[in-house]
């Protein structure tokens, strides 16, 4: 299978896509697109490092695994194409960026491409899907990539916001180094979650942008124009 990664990945992460773990990754899921429908498309797997390079990360928001359904996913943790009704998890994060910074305007798009553009990594920990049936590719190793991954963005990098929400990304993100990064942790933005009081007033949005602030890097403008 073609690794379809952008020139500033493929040098950091040179040493992990040679590893052999990585060719057997590559090979399974080469099977799985032939003898399945998986999505994303197979050209945007790699999306959330192509969009936004590693010299340009400065938040990480962390997946599960993409959406599983027709023309849904587009290799963006949490972003669908812009045809797509926005689901449930992606409005209520719009609507708490909109308490956030006390704004009423509410995307008519969940493609959240606006976001990796000025340095939001979307990543989510398994790049691939089955359709109609999520986690299906849990058993794969896009773990141990998507660990990596995050390993290298806190040991090489200074002053990146994380946002773990719920379990599964907080023990996804346990190993960064919270001495170096801003760590921003809360309940799922799920409607399950969200419902039971862990989501909504988490300010995380404009908890980052201080942080950034205050580290002389540009804010997200979380908003679209």
């Amino acid at each position: 299978m073609q690794i379809n990664l952008s020139t500033s990945w493929q040098t950091i992460l040179t040493d992990e896509i040679e590893k052999p773990y990585f060719h057997e990754l590559m090979e399974t899921v080469e099977q799985e697109y032939q003898n399945s429908i998986c999505f994303p498309p197979k050209e945007l797997i790699f999306s959330a490092f192509n969009t936004c390079s590693f010299e340009d990360v400065k938040v990480v928001i962390i997946g599960q695994d993409p959406y599983h359904g027709d023309g849904e996913a587009n290799g963006l943790s949490f972003s669908v194409n812009d045809s797509v009704k926005i689901p449930p998890s992606l409005r209520n994060i719009f609507r708490e960026i909109n308490t956030d910074f006390d704004s009423i305007f509410m995307p008519t798009s969940g493609n959240l491409e606006f976001w990796a553009n000025q340095g939001v990594l979307l990543l989510n920990a398994s790049l691939t899907v089955r359709k109609d049936n999520p986690n299906s590719h849990k058993r794969l190793k896009w773990n141990l990539f998507t660990d990596a991954v995050i390993q290298k963005i806190s040991d090489e990098k200074e002053n990146v916001v994380f946002m773990l929400w719920g379990s599964f990304a907080q023990k996804k993100g346990a190993k960064i180094d919270r001495q170096k990064h801003l760590i921003l942790e809360s309940g799922h933005p799920s409607p399950m979650s969200a419902n039971q009081g862990k989501w909504f007033g988490n300010k995380h949005f404009s908890k980052a942008n201080m942080y950034l602030e205050k580290n002389n890097i540009k804010p997200i403008d979380w908003l679209p124009v």
